[in-house]
């Protein structure tokens, strides 16, 4: 859940929306439905977007693949920015929050680049690989249910190209990770904090964790790994 930076000022927030560029007229329509939503605390912080946007941009990305599509924000924000013949395939379960998303792509005029699949994600990324995409997507995002992470991790770790990148969401839960597992606590924190402390010892990837909406740990796999 990460609308907003954790622990940022609002004033600060604002600021840094202000100078790092203008929300394009379709995504804060979007945004603003979905914030009237009973569940507007879900979708991807718009700075989060301009981040992974960025970075495609960065490394010439033209397959996506996004686990985790809700109102569809992160989605029209890659595929606004990915070539034309760029290409998308969105996992969801959710028929109800996905028909929001395509009527904003059907707005954004990208509806043609996004392979949507509505069933469970596991399910979709093991057919992927059955199919022979290993190595064929440039970046992904896991913005999705906590406790099968991991499982996302290593299917995503196959079907991305070495020196490609997955982005995961959410890995800081409102600062939970940092303290000791409490009764109290949902068994996501204490498999977040689990995940996020495998991942700095995972020698297959480079993983740095980015301050930025709940949390956004960018992950390269190593172009020398075999994976």
């Amino acid at each position: 859940m990460s609308r907003h930076s954790w622990g940022l000022a609002p004033e600060l927030q604002d600021y840094l929306r202000h100078i790092n560029g203008e929300e394009a007229a379709v995504l804060a329509a979007l945004r603003a439905e979905t914030e009237r939503h009973r569940h507007a605390k879900m979708p991807i912080a718009p700075e989060q977007a301009q981040t992974l946007v960025w970075l495609a941009d960065l490394i010439g990305a033209e397959h996506y693949l996004e686990i985790g599509v809700f109102t569809g924000y992160s989605s029209t924000a890659m595929a606004l920015a990915l070539p034309e013949h760029g290409r998308i395939t969105a996992c969801d379960i959710s028929v109800t929050y996905t028909d929001i998303a395509r009527r904003y792509w059907q707005a954004a005029g990208v509806a043609h680049k996004i392979d949507l699949v509505l069933q469970p994600a596991l399910i979709t990324l093991d057919q992927l690989l059955a199919q022979g995409l290993r190595h064929h997507y440039d970046l992904a995002l896991i913005d999705a249910d906590k406790p099968p992470t991991a499982h996302y991790f290593e299917r995503c770790l196959q079907l991305v190209r070495p020196g490609g990148l997955i982005a995961i969401d959410n890995v800081l839960l409102g600062g939970r990770v940092t303290r000791a597992a409490q009764a109290q606590d949902a068994p996501s924190v204490a498999l977040m904090q689990a995940f996020n402390a495998a991942l700095a010892a995972d020698t297959r990837v480079r993983a740095l964790t980015l301050p930025v909406g709940d949390g956004l740990t960018i992950v390269q796999k190593r172009r020398t790994e075999a994976v």
